[in-house]
Parts: structure tokens; C-alpha cells; sequence
């Protein structure tokens, strides 16, 4: 094992990197005693929701068990994209052709939404659209991903360049892969300043935002609701859930619907000189096809290589993690293996039964749930169409409020799943990984 000294920067952190530009903030303003609408969660969906509400003359209350700004939504690897989540998995599987299509079509609306919504109310987030390239682990993954391209190409009407292993170092630098796909119309932001711009928008609009306030009880009074939080109660006409990887257990149907699943990251020190235009020379967003999957990126100012994966079966320290994923970026790139780490950091991640996200209302409370690692553009848009829908602005919820919400995987045994499920994937990957070797 490497020493520590020579792995961890002398500043190094847990923390997410995103929140030096932009901490999460804490809002103790008195709780109102009655509101319109309750959101709870502070993530990207509860705000866009918020700001969507209160631009319609409702009163608005966001509430968060922790700092505004502290969960989820700033612990991603903030790529944005608009589709690729339902080709490039099997959440397809029994959707009929005209809710895929419709679907498509909707995860399409939600990145133009956030392109739109950034540029229209001039938020500061980083957005650069440099494209996506999705690295194939196998050759049968090349093949895989060549036609998935295409379902994307039809279906979303983005641009995609397949890109042969004889090709892929002017992309990505690196002979890990066997090929890809290249999406020209993705991109990354800076997590923690669009969702800092986003509470900006909110307040402006009217909206109020309370940290520390997690909420105990939501109790039916009639037509209203009584919010039950650590700081008191509110009085709301309606009452709206956006929790997503930290719904809890406050509402047995949704907590048993979203399964939280960690998501881990690291970030590492300035690189040298002239590297980055060697790994990653158009500076673009990088997955691939293996279960346990690696996702990494530049930083928005170039000069940093975030990369995120599962570390292990188990959830782990970070500090732990931070060892594991350095060894994984090394594979990757064998030219930062002395490259050290300055933070390190994990966030939930809300995965569901059927791996798309729903919206819609149970015994009259709303939610918006479920990005399956994909939320950054299509949360943000949920969250503006669930605020249209319980205020009867919109005739219907849309494709992601269609049919049922079902059981999370696992559905109860939920402290098994995880760990069964990541060891699943991590055979898999071996398994590839013996006919990489066999082919090498």
C-alpha cells in the first residue's frame, strides 16, 4: 500500500471538492407558520420547485434535515446529459415502444430545460458542453454500446461518433478501453455553484429556505397539513417530497421505492503542466460499460481529474476509498499514479425498482424521486414539472408520472441489496475482465 504521505495532499479533505467555490449554507430564518407549499429536501428537484411555485405567487417553505446544499446534488460528478441513462441500461426492458419513445423525449426536454433555465436567468454554474465519451471495458461492449448510440442518435437527436480503440487516444488518452461512443452535446457543471445559483433563483422568486429543520411527522389535518420538523411545525396546504438518496424512513411508501446507494469520488491536486491536454485533451465528461462503472472528469477550470466509482461491496471511509480509487484512476491512467488526492467524498445516489425516476402523489403528498445517478438536468426539470402539476398548470404529469411506483430492489430486505447487488456487478466486471485478459 502506498504510504499516505505520498498519496494524500498536506490539504487534503472529506469533503467534496465542489465545496470550496461554493460551501452549503446554513439558513436558521424562523419557519413560517403557514405556507402554500412545504418542500422538503433542498436538492436541485426541491428548488427548481420551489422557484417554479413561488414564480406562480405560491408561498413556499424548503426545508433540510442538514445545511442547505449538503446532500446529494452537490456530491455528484455534475455531467449532464439527456437520455443515456434509459439506452445505455436496461431500464428499458418492458417499456413499451411509445413510453420509450416519450421518455426519451422528456429526458431530452430536461437538459434544454437546464441549458435554458441557466442561460435565461443568467445562473453561475460552469456549464461546458465538451461531450461525453462512453469507453467500451470489452470488445462485445464496443458492439453494445455501437448500437445504444444509435437508439440515442434516433430517439434524442444528439450527435454520436463511434470511436475505434485505434482512435480513442486523441479522446481520452488512454488504452484501458476498447473503443466507445462520443456525444457531442454533453457536458459537466460545477455542482455546488449551480446549486447555490438555484437557491439565489428560489429566494428571489419568493421561496424561503430553512436548514436543520429535518422533518418528524407529516400529519393530515382535513384539506391541510401539519409538517411536524426539529423546529417547529408549519401549517401547509400541500406538501411536496424531494429527498431522492436521503428520503429516510419518514414515509415507509417512498422510503421502501428509492434505495440509496453510495456514490464515491476523489478529486486530485493540480496536475502539471500540458497532462491534462494529453489524457483528456477536449476536456470531456468519461464513463464506460462495466457495472461497477468509472466516471471521471476534468474540473471545470481544467486542471484537476475528479474521478468517482464503487470502491468496494461494502460502504467504506472515505479515506479508505480514496486508496481504492486512486489505484482504479491509475488504470486508467498510468501517468497520475504520483498525482495526489486534496479531497475525497461520497453522496447517495436514490436507485429505484424499475431504474426510472417517477413523479406524481401519494394519500395527497407529492413527490419527485429517483434520478438513478442521472439527476443533475433531469431532477432540475422534475422538480419545475411537479410544481406545474400540483398546481393544476399542466393537464398531465408526463412519461415519468405514468404507471406504477414500484418496490425498490430488494424491496424490504434493503440492508442486503446493496451489498449483494455490487457484488453481483463486481463478478461481472470480472468476469469481463478475464476476457480483457484473454484478448491482451
Amino acid at each position: 500500500m502506498r504510504a499516505d504521505a505520498l498519496l494524500f495532499h498536506d490539504d487534503f479533505r472529506i469533503a467534496p471538492y465542489w465545496w470550496d467555490a461554493a460551501p452549503p449554507e446554513t439558513s436558521r430564518v424562523a419557519l413560517p407558520s403557514s405556507v402554500d407549499l412545504v418542500i422538503v429536501g433542498s436538492g436541485y428537484c426541491g428548488l427548481s420547485a420551489a422557484a417554479e411555485a413561488a414564480r406562480q405567487g405560491q408561498s413556499v417553505a424548503v426545508l433540510d434535515a442538514a445545511e442547505i446544499g449538503a446532500g446529494g446534488s452537490t456530491r455528484s460528478g455534475g455531467m449532464v446529459s439527456s437520455g443515456q441513462k434509459l439506452a445505455l441500461t436496461d431500464a428499458i426492458r418492458g417499456v413499451s415502444a411509445e413510453r420509450l419513445g416519450r421518455l426519451m423525449s422528456e429526458s431530452s426536454a430536461s437538459f434544454d430545460y437546464l441549458k435554458h433555465l441557466i442561460a435565461s436567468e443568467s445562473l453561475d454554474a460552469d456549464l461546458q458542453i465538451t461531450g461525453r465519451f462512453f469507453g467500451a471495458f470489452t470488445p462485445g461492449h464496443f458492439e453494445r454500446l455501437r448500437q445504444q448510440g444509435e437508439l440515442l442518435r434516433e430517439k434524442t437527436g444528439v450527435t454520436v461518433h463511434v470511436v475505434t480503440r485505434a482512435e480513442q487516444r486523441a479522446v481520452v488518452g488512454s488504452d484501458y478501453y476498447y473503443g466507445g461512443i462520443l456525444v457531442d452535446e454533453y457536458g459537466g457543471l460545477h455542482t455546488a455553484k449551480y446549486h447555490r445559483a438555484l437557491r439565489e433563483l428560489a429566494r428571489r422568486c419568493g421561496a424561503s429556505l430553512h436548514s436543520h429543520a429535518a422533518v418528524e411527522r407529516i400529519e393530515r389535518t382535513g384539506e391541510r397539513f401539519a409538517v411536524h420538523t426539529a423546529r417547529g411545525k408549519i401549517d401547509a396546504k400541500q406538501v411536496l417530497v424531494a429527498t431522492n438518496g436521503y428520503t429516510g424512513n419518514l414515509l415507509p411508501f417512498f422510503s421502501r421505492r428509492v434505495l440509496p446507494v453510495a456514490s464515491y469520488q476523489i478529486a486530485t491536486e493540480p496536475l502539471p503542466p500540458g497532462l491534462m491536454d494529453v489524457l483528456n485533451p477536449g476536456r470531456r465528461m468519461i464513463s464506460d460499460s462495466k457495472r461497477n462503472l468509472f466516471y471521471t472528469r476534468p474540473s471545470p477550470d481544467g486542471t484537476r481529474m475528479l474521478f468517482g466509482s464503487r470502491p468496494s461491496f461494502r460502504e467504506v471511509g472515505e479515506r479508505e476509498a480514496a486508496r481504492i480509487l486512486h489505484k482504479k484512476m491509475v488504470q486508467l491512467w498510468p501517468a497520475l499514479r504520483d498525482v495526489r488526492i486534496t479531497h475525497a467524498w461520497k453522496g447517495y445516489v436514490a436507485m429505484t425498482g424499475d431504474k426510472l425516476a417517477h413523479i406524481g402523489q401519494r394519500d395527497g403528498v407529492f413527490y419527485a424521486l429517483g434520478c438513478n445517478g442521472n439527476g443533475v438536468a433531469l431532477m432540475s426539470y422534475l422538480g419545475q414539472r411537479i410544481a406545474r402539476t400540483l398546481l393544476h398548470l399542466d393537464a398531465a404529469p408526463g412519461a415519468f408520472g405514468e404507471g406504477s411506483f414500484p418496490l425498490s430492489p430488494g424491496g424490504m430486505a434493503r440492508n442486503l441489496s446493496v451489498p449483494v447487488g455490487a457484488v453481483l456487478y463486481q463478478l461481472d466486471d470480472c468476469w469481463n475482465g478475464r476476457v480483457r485478459g484473454a484478448l491482451s
